[in-house]
């Protein structure tokens, strides 16, 4: 007995101490990013003044960076592209008393303060420039910390105008949902959700949906969003003695609640949210458990009309949003019948190497 429990004793110490080392590395790596980009900002102010002052051009810059090269080989980050962008980002951030407070820029924006400092350099320029509403680069900085959006991901949720598809969807969530849970569970659903890894060539049904997203589990959950958790497809729940089946069925962890997914092919009808508010119903009375919220429900039709939505959704007491989805687009058979095989283009590639080795 005394063996096992200082076996657990010893667990549970080396737990504590490896948490509290991964909590200094962290604390460690926020620092360094926290003072590099105090560092940038500082260098973009001299720049600043510098070229006010003396109205040098870009030769200048070349020069300043070939030199901090030579001084500094081993640090990176000034190239003259670089110094152009920290000059950018003092610009952009230039209230040195109020916003630096103490390392890195704080811009508040009516409630909201911009969390400059715990994004990277990458991350923080790829919004400068490429995000001049302050009220959308807030929203997508949080998502970066929430969901940890790579630089990559960022540029494409900003090419595919995430800001404005997210929350967009017909929801009745306001009158069904306390107001600090409607907006959070607005700004986590989207409309439309984009399922480009699905294409048919044929017809096709729901069930043909639902079974090319279970097979393409990651990226379909990367769409849903940060905190989604796949709990199964055709998911059995019965009431009455009766079987019934949910398309989809997710948790979310950072919501504490289920959603309940009803895949539909084609235009929106009302008659489908009776059925889905239903499922919701169930949901909540059968799987819910302590700590759980409200179950919601999410219907993903291919086109909707956003007052027929509406007014289905008026008297509705589940919560529930409405939100089309789109799928890949399919080669059409006249053209696909004209393009090359991967044979073809494998025998050609071998050719061509051939061709090249007797040139040589």
């Amino acid at each position: 007995m005394e063996i096992q429990n200082s076996i657990f004793n010893y667990a549970t110490l080396l737990k504590q101490v490896k948490a509290r080392v991964a909590l200094a590395q962290k604390k460690a790596i926020y620092s360094a990013n926290e003072e590099m980009l105090s560092m940038y900002w500082d260098i973009g102010k001299l720049l600043c003044e510098s070229q006010k002052q003396i109205g040098w051009g870009n030769n200048a810059l070349e020069q300043l960076a070939n030199d901090l090269k030579n001084d500094y080989p081993k640090v990176k980050g000034f190239s003259p592209r670089n110094c152009r962008c920290m000059i950018q980002f003092h610009k952009e951030y230039n209230q040195e008393l109020t916003i630096w407070q103490p390392l890195v820029a704080k811009l508040e924006m009516s409630n909201c303060v911009l969390p400059i400092k715990q994004l990277s350099w990458s991350h923080n320029i790829t919004l400068i420039q490429r995000v001049k509403d302050l009220k959308a680069r807030y929203w997508y900085m949080i998502q970066c910390l929430k969901s940890g959006w790579s630089r990559n991901f960022l540029i494409e949720a900003i090419n595919q105008d995430y800001y404005h598809t997210y929350g967009a969807l017909a929801n009745n969530f306001d009158s069904t949902l306390p107001e600090i849970q409607a907006k959070q569970v607005k700004e986590t659903l989207k409309d439309p959700y984009i399922f480009d890894m699905l294409t048919f060539t044929d017809e096709y049904n729901e069930r043909d949906v639902e079974l090319g997203l279970v097979k393409h589990i990651e990226k379909f959950l990367l769409e849903m969003g940060a905190g989604f958790a796949f709990m199964g497809r055709q998911y059995h729940i019965e009431v009455s003695g009766n079987d019934f089946y949910i398309d989809i069925l997710m948790y979310n962890v950072f919501m504490h609640r289920y959603l309940v997914v009803e895949l539909k092919k084609g235009d929106f009808q009302p008659e489908y949210i009776g059925k889905l508010n239903f499922y919701c119903s169930a949901v909540d009375d059968i799987l819910c458990r302590e700590g759980d919220n409200q179950t919601i429900g999410l219907l993903l039709c291919q086109n909707k009309d956003r007052i027929m939505a509406e007014y289905a959704l008026r008297d509705v007491h589940k919560p529930i949003g409405i939100s089309d989805y789109e799928l890949g687009k399919s080669i059409p058979h006249d053209i696909k019948s004209g393009l090359p095989s991967i044979e073809e283009l494998e025998s050609k590639l071998y050719q061509g190497l051939q061709d090249n080795e007797s040139a040589e």
